[in-house]
């Protein structure tokens, strides 16, 4: 599918019939206007004022009469609505809304959301209220009401689940999915609890829009509703995201694993693998919402605090009329003229006179002790960016046993069009400096053939556009489709370069398992440590395409 939140289109259009129909049923009677109730908000509170009384009654298992229906409309009639009605008319009342509006004077009610996967309408049936036959006391035969399930929907998504419980909520359900191992639940959870970071996120940025367009408009207590909001979020959040993606990454690595040295996975696992690697991107992608969350708080903080204190000061600014109070003096006493500076230097912002304050002249001085202390502070900072720059050639280092890696798979690809993994280690048994190339250490070669084989193909113009739209940061670590890309806009990066291989341009690379069951070992393989280790993998196929 291409638009993956369109997926579960139907089960949101479901919400939505349970307002739209109800309000059709309701703007459609006239029966309102016999009771004194014609504006549409009347109607609407009175109707959920009933449902709610429907729902209390439904929760605490007791009977819920017409009788009693009527009796409650009136009570919260006479305290509120104040309508001329007794309380014959308020059960009639309360019998259109039961039975018309809430039940459609019986007639089934449908409502249809189009589902996109199908590509046709689905049908779905809403409820609002059932009844059921009851016996009182006294042996009479009654019906009493109650809410479907569809009642519960719709009451519970008006008030009962405030903002700062639906994170709570959508997390708590990704993790029983999790732990059950539910992972295409667990992936629509997670989706689900990105869109809350993001709501979150553009409620604080539209509140200091409405800070800086007039922090006045915006009150206190809209301000205590979002930082309390943010504090709920960034409390624990991070880090139980943090232990969430350890976890996915744990679970995705153990059937990558299985995949590349035991054997081929099955339909059900390769779709574990597949919404494990969203839940993944979803974690990564929340965990740095969270953080943009934190950062708009704080800035936000700050911003209030900035305008409210400027509003403050404007209190203190003392006006005065300059016909009376400077042209007219001035006029009476032209003398005055000679210290007009007094008068002006407000609007220059100069400073007070200075005056020489004898107490700080009689002060001990401490300047030979600043003196050590700047220069601990200087050698501090130079050993740090010493540090820093290390850190930066060793991450270079080993960016550069990646590109030969790569290098040299292209460097085949480019020589022969396809070719597999057993033939390189034929190729390279008795080449060390090419062996080398191939496989660094047992982990980069390992990390390399793992995200080869999860993208299976690279189309190298797609992903070019990519990169030409959209504006990202760099990554430190490595990324197989940026250095694909870094590599064949260097060619000298690439293994046996020649110059006719600038002529052939490389449109899409393949990478697939060969299921054959046969296996390529390599001996005497160094990890990162210097330990030699033996290499067994599945044998792998490398195709390539050009224009």
């Amino acid at each position: 599918m291409q638009y993956e939140f369109l997926k579960q289109f139907p089960k949101r259009m479901k919400n939505v019939g349970l307002y739209a129909l109800l309000f059709g049923n309701s703007s459609q009677k006239t029966t309102w206007k016999q009771y004194g109730f014609d504006g549409v908000n009347e109607q609407l509170n009175v109707l959920f004022a009933v449902m709610l009384y429907l729902m209390e009654q439904s929760l605490k298992k007791e009977n819920c009469l017409m009788d009693d229906i009527g009796a409650y409309i009136d009570t919260i009639n006479t305290s509120s609505f104040e309508k001329p009605m007794s309380y014959e008319d308020c059960r009639k009342l309360g019998d259109f809304i039961v039975n018309a509006v809430l039940s459609n004077d019986g007639r089934p009610m449908y409502f249809e959301g189009y589902d996109f996967e199908r590509r046709e309408f689905q049908k779905m049936h809403i409820s609002y209220v059932s009844n059921e036959i009851v016996y009182l006391d006294t042996g009479v035969k009654r019906t009493s009401y109650r809410l479907t399930d569809d009642g519960y929907n719709l009451l519970l998504g008006t008030l009962e689940v405030e903002n700062n419980m639906k994170l709570t909520i959508q997390e708590m359900i990704f993790q029983l999915h999790l732990e059950k191992q539910s992972y295409d639940k667990a992936a629509d959870a997670i989706k689900n609890v990105f869109q809350q970071l993001q709501i979150q996120l553009q409620k604080i940025q539209e509140a200091m829009d409405k800070v800086r367009r007039n922090a006045l408009n915006y009150s206190v207590a809209e301000y205590q509703q979002i930082l309390e909001e943010d504090m709920d979020i960034v409390r624990d959040t991070r880090k139980k995201f943090l232990e969430y993606r350890e976890l996915v990454k744990t679970r995705a690595a153990e059937l990558e694993e299985k995949h590349i040295n035991i054997q081929k996975l099955n339909e059900k696992e390769e779709e574990n693998l597949g919404n494990l690697r969203v839940i993944e991107s979803y974690l990564n992608r929340a965990i740095d919402e969270h953080q943009k969350i934190l950062n708009n708080h704080l800035d936000l903080k700050a911003l209030y605090t900035k305008e409210l204190e400027g509003l403050s000061q404007m209190s203190l600014i003392q006006r005065f009329s300059l016909r009376s109070e400077l042209f007219d003096k001035v006029l009476e006493n032209p003398g005055a003229l000679a210290r007009m500076e007094l008068f002006f230097r407000p609007l220059f912002l100069q400073g007070p006179d200075k005056i020489y304050n004898l107490n700080k002249a009689l002060e001990p001085q401490q300047a030979a002790r600043r003196k050590i202390e700047k220069d601990s502070e200087e050698q501090i900072d130079f050993d740090e960016d010493a540090w820093l720059k290390e850190q930066e050639r060793l991450r270079l280092k080993k960016l550069e046993r990646y590109q030969n890696c790569l290098g040299y798979l292209l460097g085949r690809l480019f020589a022969a069009g396809e070719f597999t993994l057993a033939e390189c280690r034929d190729d390279t048994s008795g080449e060390p400096e090419l062996r080398k190339k191939l496989i660094p250490n047992v982990e980069i070669f390992k990390e390399v053939m793992v995200e080869l084989i999860r993208g299976r193909e690279f189309d190298i113009p797609v992903l070019k556009k990519e990169r030409r739209d959209y504006i990202q940061e760099a990554s430190e670590g490595f990324q197989v489709n940026e250095m694909l890309l870094q590599i064949l806009e260097d060619p000298a990066l690439i293994e046996g370069f020649s110059g006719h291989l600038q002529d052939r341009q490389l449109r899409l690379i393949r990478v697939s398992r060969i299921s054959d069951g046969t296996a390529v070992v390599f001996d005497g393989v160094c990890d990162a440590d210097g330990r030699e280790k033996t290499i067994r993998c599945s044998n792998l196929l490398f195709q390539a395409e050009y224009e």
